[in-house]
Parts: structure tokens; sequence; C-alpha cells
């Protein structure tokens, strides 16, 4: 019968102690960084009800995962930018107001064609196409 030397008993003790690690840490890294979840490309979303949105108000809206700012100008003037900030990605809102869309977390300022008028944002907003339906609002890419 071979003889356990303590040389021996270390690596058996320190492969259990890796092994019983690696057992911890690898379910831990994978709650951490999920497996990215492919999303179905939405090209076109109906929104709203042209009754339920007055002139001159504006309200965040679902375009697929992405939240999108329709503002309604005029009696059948619409248009909708992409509702986060391209400064921090913070999620904009319309300002009645001032007729400028307005971004809380660093008091930055758009207008309504969506280019930056103050503050830090780096570039102006991503625009999406509106179209009517009747009385029903559609939102799309544009391009």
């Amino acid at each position: 019968m071979p003889q356990v030397t303590r040389r021996s008993a270390n690596w058996l003790l320190g492969g259990g102690v890796a092994g019983s690690l690696a057992s911890f840490v690898y379910p831990v890294m994978r709650f951490l960084n999920p497996p990215a979840t492919p999303e179905a490309p939405v090209n076109e979303v109906v929104v709203a009800n042209a009754q339920q949105m007055l002139p001159n108000s504006g309200r965040v809206v679902k375009f697929g995962s992405k939240p999108v700012l329709l503002i309604r100008v005029g009696e059948a003037e619409w248009r909708a930018f992409g509702a986060t900030c391209t400064h921090l990605n913070c999620t904009v809102q319309y300002r009645p107001e001032s007729q400028q869309i307005w971004c809380a977390c660093h008091n930055g300022f758009y207008d309504l064609n969506g280019r930056v008028v103050s503050g830090p944002p780096p570039r102006p907003l991503d625009e999406y196409a509106v179209r009517t339906r009747g009385q029903e609002i559609v939102i799309a890419r544009k391009g």
C-alpha cells in the first residue's frame, strides 16, 4: 500500500479547496453576467390614440424595449425621439411651458428637432418617424 506523504496530502487538500471555491464562484459569476437575450426587431408600433393627447403635450411610450418620447406639437403635428439622454442615458421629458425636451439628471435641454440647446448632452436625440392611421398614432424607425 502506498504511503501518504505530507506533500501529497497538501496537493489533495489544495485541490479540494480549489474545487470548492470554483463551485461557489462560477454560479455567482453566471448570475452577475447573464447571457444576452436577443430582442425581436421592432420597426413600427401603435402607441396612442390621437384623442388621448392634447396639443403641446408629451408622453414616454415603449418602442420594443426602448422608451420613446412622443410629442404632440400642434393639432396635426407629431414628433418622436428616443427618450434617453445622450449624456448619461437618463429619461428625458417634454416641458410644455418652454416647448423643450429636458433631462433632469444634469439639466440638459433639447429643442423640438432633438438638437442640443444647452447642458452636457454631446449629441442630438435619435429621431423616429410618426404617422397617423385614422386616430391611431404610429411610431416607426427612420430610414
